[in-house]
């Protein structure tokens, strides 16, 4: 695929899409799970502390694959690791599809998980490593719109079969399974990432000092990379925290606090992700351009009324379906699909997918400790919970600007002679 400037190819519009499909099995496996454990509920004897456990579990596996999957990516390539991943997470669908009892969800939470995880990083790099200089923030952020996607499918599914208990939820690790195993066909026939490929065997030219400064993880904690990770970090983990609560607790929040049914919950959502879709598709044709920045100002003001909104009005089925009107365009611009561009800004390709890995873990291990407590939280004391995540989304988005000053680093390791001095790369311009 070239890699110069210019308008996206089809081919690479299709390689990008099956790399940016690992975004729609993770929306699907994280919505899945919420709606599933509450249908899992009676016939399998859950509590809610149970249901809790097991949702902090899903985002917990997700945290250690994304660590870990994000440095096996740089290590030995992007294309051996998304291929195995997929074909985890299959399996991992396909035992909680087919649960017998209670006790077979917990190994199928964590095989789901940690392959839904290690996928991300991999993926997202392998896209922005193969797009156009120029064309590179929609190529990524076609993943963010795969991501709706993936939730549109599951609380379409979700509709349909949420009157159906236990097979309801069977019928929601199915279409994961399906959709898993027609990535792993497709990913078979891909080809490694021409950019990670000749990068590495760059690497292998150099000395071993001077290759470690461009190849070991470690060098994230060290300049010129400490500040990017640092903020990135900080950006994702307080973000994620909150935005984590309304995915994956939607339909706990709408049954057992507002007092509704999965249908009516998996319906209202399915209205309002269509509306998802053409926010995801108007950051697309934003986020190459100058003025990307005025658009996550307004993004982060509907994000922190996502919460706010709840806090205030209380919650009701109608206040919640107000909020995720207003959530939706925030976080389009404001949350997941930027960052996702900027981490692969900020960092060099040896490094990319090691940190980019590493932030999801921080962020995901952070929102599995705070699943553990979600749903008591939301059973007892259900609006000061609200006024807290609006108070750190509202932390998060002062984050932004900075991030966006950041160096830009290049998609390239350096001249033949040697990695550059500080252990990073020439800075970038800023794409548009």
């Amino acid at each position: 695929m070239d890699t110069g400037k210019g308008k996206p190819t089809g081919r690479m519009w299709l390689r990008s899409g099956v790399a940016g499909m690992a975004s729609y099995l993770d929306a699907a496996a994280i919505v899945s799970t919420g709606a599933a454990l509450v249908l899992y509920k009676d016939p399998l004897g859950l509590s809610a502390a149970a249901i809790g456990a097991l949702s902090a579990a899903l985002t917990l596996a997700i945290a250690v694959g994304s660590l870990l999957g994000g440095r096996l990516g740089d290590r030995f390539g992007r294309r051996r690791v998304f291929v195995a991943t997929v074909s985890m997470l299959a399996t991992g669908a396909a035992v909680l599809a087919a649960a017998p009892s209670r006790g077979w969800l917990l190994p199928g939470v964590l095989l789901l998980g940690f392959a839904a995880g290690a996928d991300l990083p991999v993926s997202i790099s392998l896209i922005g490593e193969e797009a156009p200089a120029g064309a590179r923030g929609k190529l990524i952020a076609l993943s963010q719109l795969l991501w709706y996607l993936g939730m549109c499918a599951t609380q379409l599914t979700g509709l349909l079969v949420g009157g159906l208990g236990a097979t309801g939820a069977r019928l929601l690790y199915l279409h994961v399974l399906l959709v898993a195993l027609l990535v792993l066909a497709l990913r078979l026939r891909m080809p490694e990432s021409r950019q990670w490929a000749s990068q590495r065997r760059l690497a292998r030219e150099l000395d071993a000092g001077a290759a470690a400064r461009v190849t070991a993880g470690r060098q994230l904690l060290r300049a010129p990379h400490r500040r990017a990770v640092a903020s990135l970090a900080c950006f994702y983990v307080l973000t994620l925290v909150a935005a984590n609560t309304m995915g994956q607790f939607t339909t706990y929040l709408y049954v057992e606090v507002a007092g509704t049914t999965v249908q009516v919950a998996s319906g209202i959502n399915l209205a309002i992700l269509f509306f998802s879709l053409a926010m995801a598709a108007l950051f697309m044709r934003v986020v190459d351009g100058r003025h990307r920045m005025r658009w996550y100002t307004l993004g982060a003001v509907g994000f922190v009324l996502y919460f706010a909104l709840p806090a205030v009005l209380g919650v009701h089925v109608w206040s919640l379906a107000l909020a995720k009107v207003i959530g939706t365009f925030g976080t389009a611009l404001a949350f997941e699909a930027i960052f996702k561009v900027w981490s692969q800004e900020a960092f060099p390709t040896l490094l990319r997918s090691t940190a980019q890995g590493a932030v999801m873990a921080v962020a995901r291990g952070a929102a599995a400790a705070a699943a553990l407590w979600t749903p008591t939280l939301l059973d007892t004391t259900p609006r000061t919970l609200f006024v807290v995540l609006a108070a750190v989304v509202a932390v998060a988005m002062l984050l932004g600007p900075f991030i966006e000053r950041l160096p830009k680093r290049t998609l390239s390791l350096g001249t033949p002679g040697g990695p550059a001095a500080d252990g990073g790369l020439p800075a970038e311009p800023r794409p548009g």
